[in-house]
């Protein structure tokens, strides 16, 4: 054989063994495992009874009867049980005057408690975290809470770092978006997401209506997830992540505005909940499941849900007994993991998807137990699941969680090893699901539906 040809094949091969490496090794920094994840638990003297829900209510002089029965019936028909978590200075009756220390005791609390414990679980130094992404909405300190949690823990000098805010009640995913997505130029690394909301500071105490919706529904919590892209820890890992997909929909005014941090006319801070927002979270739904459900159910689904929306247009009426195609995402997933900001939003999502009780349990069994967490909920969901041992190797998790913004994500996830951990559910989790829900505020304070219009807030006491 000449010497030239000889060369040119040998150079061909080399340059094919490098870019087959090359490949592989970029698959492999692609790969993203959810090591290990621990929710907070705030102490028990924190927690908001029905008793201690009306005297926080009852206190605040501003409001009136008609205030009083719109708080009664959201608080009804919020799902929210007893056993939620206030900030300190809210018990401490002091929530017309936070304090910047009582948000950083807040947040401290979390940290000690939640970071510890997975870094603990996961047999994992500090110091051996290349990468830190924690998102807390509303309270943007300086030095950041980022930097707070490096110095508490003594991490290295050349951790990354990165503080994210006001992204809302989405924000987990969004964090495990940018870890991954940093991952992928750095092999083997190890990630600590944390990501809470700080309530100390935001608990509304006026009389807008729009804003005073969030004192019903958010609590104190947070969680702590390790994520790392490198292969000698998948034995140890408990998910894998197969696929996220984000949707944002807010060049839109009416999304841009469903969900806003502000003043109302009398200048108190608070979070306003528009009418619009249930419209938002749809259309941002829908923009995600559009772009999520071919990366995830089988291609005989996909077609059969073509066929039928043919069908339909092409009869331009409703094929098959008057049903609306549809896809079964059932077909591809095995658990869903919802955001439960809500009765309304878990309702919304079951019927979109054609979900059943057992189903949609999970999260309206967090709403219950924790509240509205902001964008540690779907942890809380995903810890129910593990401690009801739901999850077992090979399973598919769906997660889905919403934002203002507006936002939609979702991320799948492949269980990979059979999982029974019960975590903060530890000490409840067999008086899951109760026998009923029934929310003991109308049997207490249902009275108040009795009362002549003309009374007024401060007049009477509140129980």
């Amino acid at each position: 054989m000449d010497l030239l040809p000889l060369v040119t094949l040998l150079l061909l091969a080399h340059a094919a063994a490098w870019l087959a490496w090359q490949a592989a090794a970029r698959r492999r920094r692609a790969t993203c495992y959810l090591l290990d994840y621990a929710c907070h638990k705030p102490s028990d003297d924190r927690k908001v009874t029905t008793e201690l829900a009306g005297a926080i209510i009852e206190r605040n002089k501003r409001l009136g009867l008609p205030e009083y029965r719109f708080l009664l019936k959201v608080i009804v028909n919020s799902g929210i049980g007893e056993h939620t978590y206030s900030p300190r200075n809210v018990l401490d009756a002091r929530e017309d005057c936070p304090t910047l220390r009582d948000a950083l005791d807040e947040m401290d609390d979390f940290f000690d408690d939640a970071v510890a414990a997975v870094l603990a679980r996961a047999a994992v130094s500090p110091r051996d975290v290349d990468l830190l992404v924690i998102n807390v909405g509303s309270f943007s300190p300086s030095p950041s809470l980022a930097d707070r949690v490096v110095r508490r823990f003594g991490m290295r000098d050349d951790v990354m770092a990165y503080n994210l805010s006001g992204m809302g009640c989405s924000a987990g995913l969004v964090s495990v978006d940018l870890a991954r997505n940093v991952m992928r130029t750095r092999p083997r690394t190890m990630a600590l997401v944390l990501t809470s909301e700080s309530c100390a500071p935001n608990w509304y105490t006026g009389t807008d209506r729009s804003m005073m919706l969030g004192n019903c529904l958010f609590r104190c919590g947070g969680a702590a997830a390790l994520l790392t892209n490198d292969p000698a820890f998948r034995s140890r890992a408990k998910m894998e992540l197969r696929c996220l997909v984000r949707a944002h929909i807010g060049a839109h005014d009416d999304a841009h505005a469903a969900a806003v941090h502000r003043e109302d006319a009398d200048g108190r801070l608070g979070v306003s909940l528009s009418k619009a927002l249930p419209k938002a979270a749809v259309r941002a739904f829908t923009e995600n499941l559009q772009r999520l459900a071919p990366r995830i159910l089988p291609a005989g689904e996909l077609a059969r849900f073509a066929a039928r929306l043919l069908l339909r247009k092409l009869l331009r009426r409703k094929a098959a007994g008057g049903a609306a195609a549809k896809i079964n995402f059932k077909t591809g997933v095995d658990h869903f993991c919802l955001h439960p900001g809500g009765t309304a939003v878990i309702e919304a999502v079951r019927k979109s998807l054609g979900l059943n009780s057992y189903d949609v349990e999970p999260a309206r069994m967090t709403l219950h137990r924790w509240g509205n967490t902001s964008a540690s909920s779907l942890w809380y969901v995903l810890s129910y699941m593990e401690a009801k041992r739901r999850l077992n190797a090979g399973d598919r998790v769906l997660m889905v969680t919403f934002g203002s913004g507006f936002k939609c994500n979702s991320s799948y996830w492949e269980v990979t090893r059979d999982l029974a951990d019960a975590g903060a559910w530890e000490d409840c989790i067999h008086d899951y699901p109760p026998a009923n829900l029934v929310n003991p505020y109308m049997e207490k304070f249902g009275w108040v539906n009795d009362l002549p219009s003309q009374v007024q807030g401060g007049a009477f006491p509140f129980f």
